[in-house]
């Protein structure tokens, strides 16, 4: 058991915490922006809340952060009463944000310059991942640090990797992103052209999933997709955040992504139908509303 702080507590972080507090059994002490969502997860949970993120951080073997974007991450963890100023020589920072590169590689330096390591470790597998802890975890760090880290993030992932140093877990997430817009958008055109083609989509979706177009998105998004349901995952907002981030990432290092830009502004579309909070597979909405 080690003792562990938690710093963000949203649809991703909430259920996160608590598996390390459940099925990892470690002390978990918890900082939210919302206090209440801090004192609804101690009553649900057990453990403690903190008033700031440097008081969560204070004694903790490991902290996990899983903020916004990367204002937020550098708030919590830089700015006045950041978790790196109450963190001890020897901690880890594990931080869940879907971040830049170069912010990963900004804490890694800050969090050496303290004597303590840090892993960015971006996740796939959405708020059901979380809350059924299987989440994905990719991670850069040093391997010695890597290693101390991985089975305190196992509480709450399916798959835990070391991609390289700091930065190379949100270069590998950014990967991740890049190919789920283009399967979605495979996918939202695929459900369109069946019913303009008149075909039943359920059978269609059960005899192709089977072959080489079979997809996890295929299997988890297609009923919802067909009926126009859009609740059910990642946000649209969210993956504009993170496509945003993959395509100035490319800028910078030559990557030449057509199909990801096009997808961008395919969900920049989805956004003025209203759909900001609707979920990555409502690119099917745009094409029906032509």
């Amino acid at each position: 058991m080690a003792k562990v702080a938690f710093i963000g507590l949203g649809v991703m972080g909430y259920p996160m915490a608590g598996h390390l507090k459940v099925k990892g059994g470690h002390e978990v002490t918890v900082y939210n922006r919302t206090t209440a969502k801090a004192e609804a997860w101690v009553q649900q949970f057990g453990g403690t809340h903190a008033l700031t993120p440097a008081d969560a951080a204070k004694d903790a073997d490991f902290v996990f952060t899983c903020v916004g974007n990367d204002d937020d991450l550098r708030s919590v963890t830089i700015g006045p009463d950041g978790v790196l100023s109450g963190m001890k020589a020897g901690a880890v920072l594990i931080d869940n944000t879907t971040a830049s590169a170069e912010v990963a590689r900004e804490l890694a330096e800050a969090a050496a310059a303290r004597g303590c390591g840090f892993v960015d470790a971006p996740v796939s597998g959405g708020q059901a991942g979380a809350e059924n802890g299987v989440l994905t975890v990719m991670c850069g760090a040093e391997p010695e640090v890597y290693e101390k880290a991985k089975p305190v993030i196992d509480a709450y992932a399916r798959m835990v990797g070391l991609m390289g140093p700091a930065g190379a877990g949100q270069l590998t997430k950014m990967v991740n992103q890049i190919c789920i817009a283009g399967l979605v958008q495979g996918l939202a055109e695929g459900i369109h052209f069946g019913k303009k083609a008149g075909l039943d989509i359920e059978k269609v979706i059960e005899v192709i999933s089977k072959g080489a177009a079979g997809s996890w998105q295929m299997e988890n998004r297609h009923k919802t997709m067909n009926v126009g349901k859009y609740d059910f995952g990642f946000a649209v907002d969210w993956m504009r955040k993170d496509l945003d981030i993959v395509l100035s990432e490319a800028r910078n290092n030559g990557a030449n992504l057509p199909v990801t830009a096009l997808v961008d502004q395919f969900y920049g579309e989805v956004q003025k139908l209203g759909g900001k909070r609707w979920d990555t597979s409502s690119l099917l909405a745009r094409l029906e509303a032509k």
